[in-house]
């Protein structure tokens, strides 16, 4: 239904605000009596063999919802519902930000992918919070990142306040430095201010109580080189794990028409299926599986999941093939997996 009838009418409009309409619908859905129970009960596929504990933490299956889609926490109660093993919001900033001007966000059909280039556009994490008191058992991660009027040199101090104003609110943190759609960012990759900020982060976990895991998000852009770097980082500052990968800046392949290919920003969907399981493997290979990966980047089918964890990936996170498939292919890669 959704791939035949509500896509090719939705793909009719601007996708900013189809998302902003779609995240509308289904809160007005799920105000209906029993909705949520129907939902689970066309969406959800619930089987122990599904269940997973990966860095300490239980998830009931293996997929979840990557950063970007819920970036307010404003619908994970709901999206919980279609079947997802865990639900990661953000990009979270400290401080409100609108992030880019509009037009930024665009649909390359012929291709099955997206452009964005949003610019951590978010309502700040304080208002994040007071809808994550709201959270009713859903493992949530939380993506945290610089605002942008932030410089480089003062960016820790950005991830510090959104891992201290999060934490009794997430299960587990992403540190979000590869995203291409905020001036610099991707320059805190480099090894030196990268060991600096995790290493920050990991010492400020230590003075709680019960620690929560700290997850890298990479660029599926990073050369050999670089990836080799990230192995000894991660194993440097003993973080939890890696997320491999976010979108890509290269247009190589493309089928679109090339103005649209133009548009600067990162590229999400079917044409990074196959660099970010090669970035998965690597990772997998060169570190002897010494942490968990979560693989995300074009997963449109469910064997396209299961070549992420095949190749290394211990999760598996959804994000525009959502958009493209719906919420179906949650359940088709969750029994496919029970095969």
């Amino acid at each position: 239904m959704y791939r035949s009838i509500l896509r090719p009418i939705l793909f009719n409009y601007d996708p900013e605000k189809v998302h902003h309409f779609t995240f509308k619908m289904i809160k007005l859905l799920a105000k209906l009596p029993l909705m949520s129970t129907v939902f689970k009960g066309i969406y959800e596929v619930k089987d122990p063999r599904l269940e997973r504990e990966v860095f300490g933490l239980k998830f009931k299956n293996p997929v979840g919802l990557a950063a970007g889609f819920d970036k307010d926490a404003k619908l994970f109660n709901e999206l919980s519902d279609f079947g997802f093993g865990f639900i990661e919001i953000g990009t979270l900033t400290p401080k409100p930000q609108s992030g880019n001007p509009k037009k930024r966000l665009f649909r390359l059909k012929k291709d099955k992918a997206i452009i964005n280039r949003m610019g951590f556009n978010n309502g700040g994490v304080a208002e994040a919070i007071e809808r994550l008191k709201k959270n009713k058992g859903v493992l949530i991660g939380g993506n945290i990142g610089k605002n942008k009027v932030t410089p480089n040199e003062d960016a820790v101090n950005d991830y510090t306040l959104c891992f201290e104003a999060l934490f009794e609110y997430v299960d587990y943190f992403v540190v979000n430095v590869s995203s291409p759609n905020t001036p610099n960012l991707r320059a805190l990759q480099d090894k030196e201010p990268l060991t600096q900020l995790l290493k920050t982060l990991k010492d400020l976990n230590a003075t709680k109580p019960k620690q929560k895991p700290i997850l890298l998000k990479i660029a599926p852009d990073l050369t050999d080189d670089q990836l080799i770097d990230i192995i000894e980082i991660v194993q440097q500052t003993k973080i939890d794990g890696v997320i491999a990968t976010n979108t890509t800046i290269d247009r190589s392949g493309l089928q679109s028409d090339e103005e649209v290919i133009n548009e600067m920003g990162g590229l999400s969907g079917k044409p990074l299926t196959k660099r970010s399981t090669e970035v998965i493997r690597f990772l997998a290979e060169k570190s002897n599986s010494a942490f968990p990966i979560i693989g995300v980047g074009g997963i449109h089918s469910a064997e396209d999941a299961l070549e992420k964890l095949a190749a290394g990936a211990s999760l598996v996170q959804l994000y525009t093939g959502f958009i493209y498939e719906g919420p179906a292919l949650i359940k088709k890669i969750n029994k496919a997996l029970l095969k």
